[in-house]
């Protein structure tokens, strides 16, 4: 018997899906440690010179870049954030269980967004 579109999802084992959260989390460690590097290579190349962003035609990308870089690095720390709360989850028993409405996040979307806390309906709005 082949199961309906109203059978619970099936999850990976904890321990496929901690592994797999733990790697996401060293993946985005090792990117947010090399964000920070360059955040602070570029603050150390302006403090060299003296950057006046209003008349220096090289001052905007300069200071779009450290923007750039410190968006990427605040992103960076909020996953980090998301999938420690997301393996907080797993040993709680919790992990794949909306929580907005209670329902069965499918595994899809778990693989997609493996730190997620909401289902497809409630994440849009519905």
């Amino acid at each position: 018997m082949t199961p309906t579109s109203d059978a619970e999802p099936v999850l990976p084992a904890p321990a496929t899906t901690r592994a797999r959260l733990a790697a996401d989390r060293t993946a985005t460690l090792a990117r947010a440690t090399a964000l920070s590097r360059d955040f602070d290579g570029i603050v150390a190349a302006n403090a060299l010179i003296a950057v006046d962003d209003e008349h220096d035609p090289e001052g905007g990308s300069t200071a779009f870049e450290r923007a750039h870089v410190a968006a990427l690095l605040a992103q960076a720390h909020k996953h980090l954030e998301e999938l420690d709360e997301a393996l907080e989850r797993l040993e709680q028993g919790r992990y794949g269980q909306c929580e907005t409405c209670g329902a069965a996040i499918p595994p899809e979307r778990l693989d997609i967004r493996p730190a997620t806390t909401t289902c497809v309906c409630c994440a849009a709005g519905g």
